[in-house]
């Protein structure tokens, strides 16, 4: 990797300098849109002792699934436990520790620590379990929560085109999580479904420009769906 091109050409490169009792975050919401190759690269590593933070788990086999298969993570920051059977009976048994918070408030505290702001005040989740031992105050006659921000050590994200500087451009719903968390990691690998020169990308249709981004790895995807609902 020279100069402005962040291309990597393996997944070891990609990852390097990942190890036990990091913060990840990865892309995605549920299959769409995940970095499939870096997190099946995780499980390769073998690394310990994660927290991921992620929408949710994914399903037992495939994605964030196969690193709570493996017990490569330790706490899950999430808004939803899905029908990944492992995720839920990890947690129920106490295994896993499962910080479940709401998606808007998972979100916005993403995009609060990409953005370098500290904690925010949300209505969301007062007088609930959401609240306990967080600071609260009442604000023009309504009571709020402050929430944290989150970062994390690295942060995998899936984008659509990426050109070789890093810029991104996302496509429909598989931009998800992925736009917030790409800035939000001390070190941002970008899994791609097609890589360009620079000045392909349209500069309007740009969603995260290159700044953010350190690496780029070329992806090969199976984009398997959760459910398939077929007329009878």
């Amino acid at each position: 990797m020279a100069g402005l091109n962040k291309v990597v050409g393996s997944y070891q490169e990609a990852l390097a300098g990942l190890s036990n009792d990091m913060t990840v975050m990865v892309g995605g919401f549920g299959l769409c849109g995940i970095p499939e190759g870096l997190i099946a690269e995780m499980v390769k590593t073998g690394v310990t002792g994660l927290t991921a933070i992620s929408n949710n788990a994914g399903v037992d086999d495939f994605g964030l699934g196969l690193l709570l298969k493996s017990r490569q993570i330790d706490t899950m920051i999430a808004s939803y436990v899905g029908e990944n059977a492992t995720f839920e009976q990890q947690m129920l048994s106490g295994e896993l520790n499962v910080i479940l918070t709401p998606q808007g408030t998972l979100a916005e505290k993403i995009r609060a620590g990409g953005a370098g702001i500290p904690a925010f005040f949300t209505a969301t989740g007062y007088g609930t379990p959401v609240a306990d031992g967080k600071e609260t105050r009442e604000i023009d006659g309504r009571h709020y929560v402050l929430e944290p921000a989150l970062k994390a050590d690295f942060a995998l994200v899936r984008a659509w085109k990426a050109d070789t500087m890093g810029n991104l451009v996302f496509r429909k719903t598989a931009a998800n999580f992925n736009p917030m968390m790409a800035t939000a990691g001390k070190i941002t690998v970008v899994e791609a479904e097609h890589i360009v020169e620079p000045g392909e990308l349209d500069p309007d249709h740009i969603h995260t420009p290159g700044i953010y981004v350190n690496r780029i790895i070329q992806g090969s995807f199976e984009k398997r769906i959760e459910q398939r609902t077929v007329k009878a």
